[in-house]
């Protein structure tokens, strides 16, 4: 039975990996490898383990036990992806975006490279990294058009935010864990992470800077339409 769950595995894992050539969401593979695999532990009453961190060794555990935890986890992250969501769709709904779109008048890649790498570290230490990543994407797409130079702003709004992130108590789930379990207090995450933060940030953009991506202007101007609009008339 272990080769079986072990074949499974690898081979959801395959399929996961192959999605694009495939031509299938990582979802489905991933939702079918985990109902056979829990499927066969409880039909076959298989032992389960977890891992003892302290004793550095795998005690015995009910599959109820383990199921519990791990849906659970799986729960908390898409009730707080829903969360996030509705943040950012009640600020569409209030024309939010375009506000934040008016601000923005330079149409320089650096220096909207700049702009955008500030804002997603501010936002991420107050709202969450993953919070600040979605709401700053969403106004990337309204700012600029081109897939594959969006793509690469992306990428740099990702590095900033889990940079920005790591220094506030609030800023990432880590983080937020370790802070409710009284293991670090928010004066000590600034005090020692701050900077390093910060690093992690300001290295990434200034390396990009040099990029060809990031050099120029945009090719499109950037619409301030949809800033006017008013959504209550």
């Amino acid at each position: 039975m272990e080769i079986t769950l072990i074949s499974i595995f690898v081979l959801g894992y395959l399929a996961i990996t192959l999605e694009h050539t495939l031509k299938i969401d990582k979802l489905i593979p991933a939702l079918i490898m985990m109902a056979l695999l829990w499927g066969l532990i409880s039909i076959n009453h298989l032992p389960v383990f977890e891992v003892d961190t302290l004793n550095k060794a795998l005690k015995p555990s009910h599959i109820d036990e383990i199921l519990l935890h791990h849906l659970g986890k799986t729960a908390e992250i898409i009730i707080f992806l829903v969360g996030a969501m509705t943040i950012v769709e009640i600020i569409d709904y209030f024309n939010g975006f375009a506000t934040i779109k008016g601000f923005i008048k330079t149409r320089s890649k650096k220096g909207l490279l700049v702009i955008f790498s500030i804002l997603a570290f501010v936002l991420s230490a107050i709202i969450d990294n993953l919070t600040a990543t979605i709401v700053l994407i969403t106004i990337l797409q309204k700012v600029i058009k081109n897939r594959d130079t969006r793509l690469w702003f992306s990428g740099l709004i990702i590095i900033a935010a889990n940079a920005g992130g790591a220094w506030s108590p609030i800023g990432d789930v880590t983080t937020t864990m370790l802070w409710i379990g009284d293991k670090v207090t928010t004066f000590k995450l600034i005090q020692f992470l701050l900077l390093p933060s910060l690093l992690c940030m300001l290295v990434p953009v200034l390396l990009a800077s040099y990029l060809p991506a990031f050099k120029g202007d945009l090719a499109e101007a950037i619409d301030d339409e949809e800033s006017k609009i008013n959504t209550y008339g």
